[in-house]
């Protein structure tokens, strides 16, 4: 997908409809002169609903929809007849989509299933019209209830892409070639840092028609917890991942440090990112000979599965699948 056609994050104002007022009628005739309170009640204002769609990769349809004003609902009018309710406005977003408000900061929707709908805000009760408050000792009440006012603000709507495992790494690690290798996504593969500006997702086809979601995000770089390099709009994505991928290349000056770095600035960002499981994969392991592959063996956390392959040969990529479909499938107790 085009860096330009992947929108991650948008800010919209919108307004959810008023309530219809209450109707202050009295029944009135050729045959009744002075009749009773026969008010209707005013409509409900039209909600604002967020809804789940799987079609979806992006916000871009709503890049340019910066307000969005719903209708109110109808006042009431006499014959007991109830006003319309205004007509609710449904935004589809991907799965994946939360919704913040932008002064407090509160997550008020998240939706993660396929035609999952969250009201994200309700429209304002219709108020009630003068019938319902007839009684004994007020045959002809003159008074009706005004109609709720409908909800306003800012709301931030961010997508955090959905996958099984995400792939980790500094620029230049390999994500994108590993990506083009075991799925059928077309990854752009270049030797110069940030190749990857958007999310890449490929289907990763494992034994008997089973599949898992692979996604390749963006090179992590140090400081990306604080902002630098693509930072909070790459870590945001890798929350939703069951098991991160760590791909570190088997040239790397210092193969634990990177792993280090890489593990540290996830915990910056979000401490409850370490409780996901972690797989280490050694990229361009061909060039590797036995000698070397047990150096960096002893480098490796103890308490973490790694794997040598490599991309552009083949080598244990169906191993790797393996591994990553058994940590995927475990049980936690």
């Amino acid at each position: 997908m085009d860096k330009s056609n992947f929108v991650d994050q948008i800010k919209i104002f919108c307004r959810s409809g008023h309530g219809g007022a209450g109707s202050r009628h009295f029944l009135r005739n050729k045959l009744t002169a002075f009749g009773g309170p026969d008010g209707g009640d005013g409509g409900r204002g039209a909600h604002i609903i967020l809804k789940g769609n799987a079609q979806l990769w992006t916000l871009l349809h709503l890049r340019y929809q910066k307000n969005i004003l719903a209708e109110n609902g109808e006042n009431g009018s006499g014959n007991h007849s109830t006003g319309k309710n205004g007509k609710d406005i449904i935004i589809e977003v991907p799965l994946g989509t939360i919704a913040k408000d932008e002064q407090t900061g509160k997550l008020e929707a998240e939706i993660l299933e396929d035609g999952q709908e969250i009201i994200l805000m309700r429209g304002g009760r219709g108020g009630l019209g003068n019938s319902h408050f007839k009684t004994a000792t007020n045959q002809a009440p003159d008074y009706a209830q005004p109609g709720e006012e409908g909800q306003e603000g800012i709301k931030i709507l961010e997508l955090k892409v959905l996958a099984d495992v995400g792939l980790v790494g500094f620029p230049n690690a390999g994500k994108s070639t590993l990506l083009s290798s075991i799925t059928a996504a077309k990854a752009k593969i270049a030797d110069y840092a940030f190749t990857t500006l958007v999310p890449q997702l490929g289907m990763v086809e494992y034994r008997d028609s089973r599949s898992f979601c692979m996604a390749d995000l963006p090179g992590i770089i140090v400081g990306a917890a604080e902002g630098k390099g693509l930072g909070h709009r790459f870590l945001r994505h890798i929350e939703r991942n069951s098991v991160l991928l760590f791909l570190i290349p088997s040239d790397s000056k210092d193969h634990k440090n990177e792993f280090d770095i890489l593990r540290s600035e996830l915990e910056k960002y979000n401490p409850e990112m370490l409780q996901k499981d972690f797989v280490i994969a050694i990229s361009k392991s061909d060039m590797l000979d036995d000698e070397l592959k047990e150096a960096i063996s002893k480098e490796m956390p103890k308490n973490v599965p790694h794997i040598f392959i490599s991309s552009v040969t083949g080598y244990n990529l169906q191993p790797l699948k393996d591994l990553l479909w058994n940590t995927l499938n475990v049980e936690h107790t």
